[in-house]
């Protein structure tokens, strides 16, 4: 089951919103205003979320409210890697949610948290720990990054790669499953932690991971999951045949789906980061992924009573 719709990810970093072409975020709040009266049409029971925030910046949350787009969510979710990537200590974790807490009173979910074994198992370990202490009860919901490692062969969504240094890499090391599927030592002390902490996981197109992920989810209890359905993927051929897969293959769970990453021909330039040239395409496609995967619960049931 849907529980609710995030309007892109990470939209205050240049890895995932190219705001060098929309430095005050004007077109993100348009667009995403549009889309979220788009998906409030079509069912205004789903829950939306503002995409998960990266870096955790009140600021941005401000300029998100000042220009209408909170008014239109629901939910505000943050993503936090401090072992990782971000510049403040994990014990910090409180502090951030309520720089946050100070300038909205929406809920606050925490859409991807997670720490990488790259260095050593351990640390992913400990990590997991120190984060369920520092976040379980002050939020409704925790999703962690995530269930598999990204397969080498594949590129991290990321416009840096090796500039990075092992920044990058460390993308690749995130999951509690190794790229063959074999376990991590925090695996174990994941499945102590659902169904409160529930799990982000991205699917590529036709991802071959999808039904032994499955398959792990419900080993593990988890209860809520995080993943996306790419507009840019939406062009691909079959593309329709694989979201039904996807959709219907995670029904069990309480799910976030996430909306985002412009198709290259209807950006202001051809990279999944642009703004797009139209705001009602992506309007429209949010509008089409709703009808088709979270109509009204009330429809639903009135369907299911019909002869």
């Amino acid at each position: 089951m849907i529980e609710a719709v995030m309007f892109w990810n990470e939209p205050n970093n240049k890895s995932h919103w190219d705001f060098q072409l929309d430095p005050d975020w004007q077109i993100f709040s348009a667009m995403t205003i549009a889309a979220a009266d788009a998906v409030a049409a079509v069912n205004p029971q789903l829950l939306r979320v503002l995409g998960g925030i990266s870096p955790i910046d009140a600021a941005f949350v401000r300029r998100m409210e000042k220009s209408g787009v909170l008014e239109r969510m629901n939910v505000v979710a943050l993503h936090g890697f401090p072992l990782d990537w971000n510049h403040w200590p994990i014990d910090e974790w409180p502090e951030r949610l309520r720089e946050i807490q100070a300038v909205t009173d929406l809920p606050i979910w925490i859409s991807e948290v997670g720490v990488s074994s790259f260095g050593a198992e351990e640390v992913q370990e400990f990590g997991l720990r120190r984060t369920a202490e520092l976040l379980s009860g002050r939020v409704p919901r925790i999703h962690w990054y995530s269930l598999y490692d990204l397969p080498r062969a594949w590129p991290a969504t990321t416009r840096h790669r090796e500039a990075e240094g092992s920044s990058y890499f460390r993308h690749f090391h995130m999951g509690l499953l190794r790229e063959d599927g074999t376990p991590k030592r925090a695996l174990e002390l994941f499945a102590q932690c659902t169904p409160a902490m529930g799990i982000c996981q991205w699917f590529h197109f036709e991802d071959h991971r999808l039904d032994d992920a499955v398959e792990w989810l419900r080993r593990l209890g988890v209860k809520y999951l995080r993943t996306g359905l790419s507009w840019a993927d939406s062009f691909r051929p079959d593309a329709e045949a694989w979201f039904d897969r996807q959709m219907d293959a995670l029904a069990d769970f309480d799910v976030t789906v996430t909306y985002c990453f412009t198709p290259e021909h209807l950006g202001v330039a051809p990279h999944y980061t642009s703004p797009p040239r139209a705001l009602d395409d992506f309007a429209g496609f949010c509008a089409r992924m709703t009808s088709r995967y979270a109509p009204p619960r009330v429809v639903q049931e009135l369907c299911s009573l019909s002869p």
